[in-house]
Formats: structure tokens, sequence, C-alpha cells
């Protein structure tokens, strides 16, 4: 029988044919794959001409094209649609993949003519894409290795191999801690309808009657808000809390501290300091003094203003009759019920003029009116039930395709992201992007999303317009390929628009009535915008000192212990818990993504906050000339240093003061 990965995808727009693909199919794609993008490289390295960009970047470009199409079907469904032989052959591919990735940045011949192509660079008549482009594959190949010699070479691959197998363990296990555990709820004193509607929908997916909470986050966060059972608060909270460290099979805390010490070493190896200065020396930090001088910038007003909420909050529970001290399965539920007593605010009375339908309209309306994008449903056979697409098209030209995939699921890891199943290029010919949304919303009849769950949506399509709009020739600049202190200013400036009056009027509508949200429900929300932002500060802030300080410096052979270290030289507010704990930071430890790069969120915040006080400026949230040189913005990818595409939208970088003024934080 025929492998339909390895076929000519020509059903509509060139999507994968998820209805034919079988599990036993990945394996023998990939080997395929390998053999070809082998045999590509071989060629390249062997080629008896003299090396031009042609020859050289562009035949590299082209060599993995099949790789690069199996690998995004295969990724894409191990993180929205795992399986057990999903998994089983995540872990035999990883260091697979590491593999071939260091046979291809260690060889030799390749490697000097990408040298020879740079040493007479001026003289090549290069493009200032084309200039980049070999400048990044330079680049990627200095830092990779490529110019080590005999043990320490050999070396790095074997580190490579190791912290990609430890990575996709990291992954799994955590994955594993969130589908197994789910708590029966007896007891539904204080849960609003939506959340007992929710809890009654995950029951039923687990083939149980009744009601139960998960570590969903849209199911946990809402129960901790609202349930009167302290008790019952703190066994989820805390389960929440122990993903990755309840001993066993899944305990990642093993796996934390072998990654720091590869780490360590990796950057050893290269000449580096310590693994920080290695990550950021080609992020627009640049350093880990920067990010630590931002971040602390950051931390001493929401602590301050954390600290001042904690005080409130914990009057409150002892005129409940609770003697003890405030503690972090307390926060969400008094937190929400200060906000209701000061701002007479009910997120229930908020959810029902956020349905998901209605929200996805509103993202779609935004793109409409800024870059004039157009969305029409496709009926196309997708990886799951749930998923659904669209046509993307421009004045009738199509743009891309847009798969949406919204709610949780056993399946699916947690959080929520952007890919794509394929990338936008133009060498050999136009190839348009396919982009998927993953998210994990509670299902409901219809889907009704809470206000974070609505910036939830609009920061993954702003990912999502990053790399729609791309456009560039080489793919390995496309979309969102840029510096990853960089990539999180399209999500993060998306997020705006969900809050421009002219959006919620016309989207935020009762899924029941049609009616627009209420006034006065809008006022509230509006003044309740930078409510608890102290809380939300310190747990990030706490999570992107820890990363930092793991990776600034000799590896900590306890990282749990490093992290109470972190803690507790801040003054961590007892009442308040890192975001992300070590053994689920999967941001950190799931690979090097965001490793000694958690920072980045808020370094793009500063960007996003200035970005949006553009439009303010100008008075018109949709201001076609500002919407123009946005889209130049997010279709030049990484042809350009992100600096130079900030400052060539905006005038000059940005300082703090926007984004403490976005949060409501005073600086003390």
């Amino acid at each position: 029988m025929s492998n339909a990965l390895l076929t000519d995808w020509d059903g509509a727009f060139g999507l994968p044919p998820f209805a034919q693909i079988t599990d036993a199919d990945f394996a023998p794609a990939f080997e395929a794959a390998l053999a070809e993008g082998r045999a590509a490289v071989a060629a390249i390295a062997g080629n008896p001409e003299a090396p031009d960009f042609a020859n050289t970047i562009e035949a590299l470009e082209r060599a993995d094209r099949l790789l690069d199409r199996v690998a995004g079907v295969f990724y894409n469904l191990v993180g929205a649609d795992s399986n057990p032989a999903r998994e089983a052959l995540s872990r035999d591919l990883a260091p697979k993949l590491s593999a071939y990735s260091s046979e291809i940045t260690s060889n030799k011949a390749l490697f000097a003519r990408i040298e020879a192509l740079w040493a007479q660079r001026d003289a090549l008549d290069l493009s200032a894409e084309q200039l980049r482009v070999l400048m990044l594959y330079r680049r990627m190949f200095q830092r990779a290795g490529a110019g080590l010699e005999g043990a320490d070479l050999e070396r790095m691959a074997a580190v490579k191999s190791r912290l990609a197998t430890l990575g996709t363990a990291f992954t799994q296990n955590l994955l594993a801690d969130e589908r197994d555990w789910f708590m029966p709820l007896d007891d539904l004193a204080g849960l609003p309808d939506f959340v007992i509607d929710t809890a009654a929908a995950a029951a039923k997916e687990r083939g149980l009657e009744g009601h139960v909470v998960t570590l969903n986050r849209s199911l946990i966060v809402p129960f901790l808000q609202y349930s009167t059972r302290r008790d019952l608060r703190e066994k989820a909270y805390e389960a929440w809390g122990a993903r990755g460290a309840n001993g066993g099979e899944s305990d990642n805390r093993a796996i934390a501290a072998e990654t720091l010490a590869l780490r360590g070493e990796r950057a050893s190896l290269l000449g580096y300091e310590n693994f920080a200065s290695y990550k950021l020396e080609t992020e627009m930090a640049k350093s880990p003094q920067a990010v630590r001088e931002l971040l602390m910038r950051v931390w001493e007003p929401a602590r301050k203003t954390a600290l001042a909420d904690a005080e409130a909050m914990a009057a409150m529970l002892q005129a409940d009759g609770y003697a003890g001290p405030l503690q972090p399965w307390d926060w969400r539920y008094y937190a929400e019920k200060r906000r209701h007593a000061l701002h007479d605010f009910d997120e229930a009375a908020l959810k029902p003029y956020l349905s998901l339908d209605a929200m996805i309209a509103a993202a779609f309306d935004v793109a409409g009116r800024l870059f004039r994008l157009e969305f029409t449903p496709l009926d196309v056979p997708l990886y799951h039930a749930d998923a659904r697409a669209w046509e993307v098209t421009r004045d009738g030209q199509h743009i891309a395709v847009f798969i949406g995939d919204y709610f949780a699921r056993p399946s699916k890891r947690s959080g929520a992201w952007m890919s794509n199943f394929r990338s936008q290029h133009k060498l050999g010919g136009t190839q348009r992007p396919i982009v998927v949304n993953v998210c994990n919303f509670a299902k409901g009849d219809p889907a009704l999303l809470s206000w974070d769950d609505a910036r939830t949506l609009f920061h993954e399509f702003g990912h999502a317009l990053h790399g729609m709009l791309s456009d560039v020739t080489y793919g390995f600049i496309s979309g969102t390929s840029v510096a990853r202190d960089f990539v999180e200013l399209p999500s993060q400036l998306f997020e705006h628009w969900l809050e421009v009056p002219e959006v919620i009027e016309t989207h935020a509508r009762h899924w029941q009535t049609g009616e627009v949200m209420p006034e006065a429900l809008r006022d509230k929300l509006k003044s309740a915008a930078t409510w608890d932002q102290g809380f939300a500060t310190v747990e990030f802030v706490a999570s992107a000192l820890v990363d930092l300080e793991f990776h600034d410096g000799a590896p900590p052979a306890d990282p749990m212990q490093k992290q109470a270290e972190v803690l507790e030289s801040i003054g961590m507010p007892p009442a308040i818990r890192m975001r992300h704990a070590t053994p689920h930071f999967a941001h950190v430890f799931a690979g090097d993504g965001y490793s000694s790069g958690y920072y980045s969120y808020m370094w793009s915040e500063v960007m996003d906050a200035d970005a949006f006080a553009a439009f303010e400026e100008a008075g018109d949230a949709f201001d076609p000339a500002l919407a123009a040189k946005l889209e130049v913005l997010l279709s030049s990818g990484g042809s350009q240093e992100a600096e130079a595409l900030y400052t060539a939208f905006r005038g000059q970088m940005p300082g703090v003061e926007a984004l403490l003024k976005g949060r409501g934080l005073v600086e003390a």
C-alpha cells in the first residue's frame, strides 16, 4: 500500500490527506525523508563546482522539504492529538533527528562552502534578504559546533541527542500527569452554571457520571475562583502545582537537572561562560544582565502591589473564620470576591457575551479591517473532529489556510500555541502557509469563554497572522522565524484589539438574545482591566527570573533547591507561587526554545504596549497607514534584525513605562 505521507498532496490547497494517513505511515515516511535529506546534503557538500548561493544555500533550503512536510504533520498531531503509538515514535525519533541535524552542522565540507561564500559575500551581488539568510546559516552552523574538532565535536553531538531525548520525555511526563488526574465533585457550592456545565462535560468525556475537576486551565482556574470548599480548592491546586513532581515514571525533576547540566556543557564546548550568555547572544536582549534589569524593574512595583492585595484578602479569609495565613489556593477565590465587591464585576456575567464563535468572528473582523483578509469556512477532512479550517484570501487571492483547534481533550498537551503544517516561501514557486492555532478551552453548548480565554484566542491568532502574512523568499526566515524576544510582539499586540470598543460592541453579544454587552458591564470590565496585575506579574516574573538564574552561572545540581533560593532572594510573596514550577515548566524544559527566554513575553510586552499606543495616538485603532506599516513588520519574518523592524514601525525602541502603565503598576 502507498504511504500517504510520501505521495503528492493534490487535494484542496495542498492540505495533508489526514483521512488517508495512519500511524503506521510515520516511521517509514521519516526514514525516507531522512534518507532523501542525507543524499541531498551529501550532494551539496560534494559538489565539485565552486560554491555559490544557489548551489549551496538555496540547495540547503530545498534539501529537507520532504522531512519538513512529514514532521509538520507528525509533531502537530503529537501536540494536539497524541496517543501511545505517536508518543513511542516521538521518543524514538528524538535522538535520530538530533543525530541528523548534527551530521549536517558537523559536515566540514559543507561548512567550508558556507565560509567561502561569507568570505566573498561582497562580490556575490546578493540581495539584502539573501545576505541575511547567508549570515543566519553561517551563524547557525557556528553555534551548533561546526568549528569543533575531534572529541569535542563528538561530545557536542551526544549532548544534543540526549537533550532531545530529555525534552521529549519531559513533555510526555507532563501530558501523562495532566491526562491522568481528576477530582470527582460531590459539592458544587459556589460554582456558577458555566463551571458546573464544564465539570459535567469533563466527567462525560472520561466516561464518568456527575462532575469532575481536571488540570485543564479553563476548568481549574474558575473552580479555584468560585468554589467555597477550601479543602477542595487546596486539593485541586496542589495537584495542579505538582505536575511533573509526583514521583514514579512521570517525575521531571531529574530530567530538569540533567538538562541544565547538559546545556551548561554545550555552552562551555562553544566557549561561552554559561548557557544564558550563549542563548541570549542572538536575541534582542543580548545579555543576561539586560534581562535581569528589565525583570527587576517590573518586579518591585508588582511585588508591592501584590503584598497590599494579599493583606486585604487575608482579612477576608479571617472574616470567613479561618485563622491561618492566606494560601495560594485562596488567592483566586478571594481576588474574585474582592473584584466583585470593589468593581461589582462578575466573570460569570461576562461569559454569555463571549461565545467561542463570536470571538473567532471578532478576531477575523479585526484582521479584515487591518489587513483586508477574508475568512471562508472549508469543508475538508482534518486530523480531529474538533478542528475546523478556513481559507484566507485578500482581494480574491489565496493567502493561507487557517486551522483552529480550540477544545481541551486528554490527548492534547496543555496550553495554547500556534504552529504550521506548512510555512510560506517563494523559492522554486510560491508556497502559501497552512497555519494552526491550538487552544484548550472548555467544551460547552455553546462554548463560552472567560475574558482570559478570549485574550488567549486573540494572542494565538496574532501569532497566526505572523505566519499567514509572511512574504519572504526563503523558508529559513519565514513567519515566526525571528528572535525569541520578538516573536511574542505580534501575538501580544493583537490582544489589544479585543478591548477596542467597536470590536466589543460588534461581537460581544449575548449568545441567546443577541443583545450587545451592556454598557454598564463594559464599564465594569474596563475599570477592572488591571485587576490583580500584582499577582499576575509576580507569578510571571518569578518564573522568568528562575529560568534566567538556572542558566546564568554554573548549572545547579538540584534545580528545586535553586528555585527555592531564587524565590527567597527576591522576596516571593508566600501566597503566590511561580506560574510554572520547574517540574512542569515546559517552556524551558520541553525543548530549549524558551530556555533563558521566558522573559521574552515581557520584553515583547514593552514593545506591544508602545506599538498599540501608536494607534491610540492616531485616534483610530484601524488607522490604514499604521496597519500598512504593521503588515510590513509581520510579513518580513526574520529578513531583518528585530530592532530594525520595530524601529521602522515606531521610529524608536520603547522604554518600560508603557508596560507599567498598562498593567496598572506604579513604581515604588
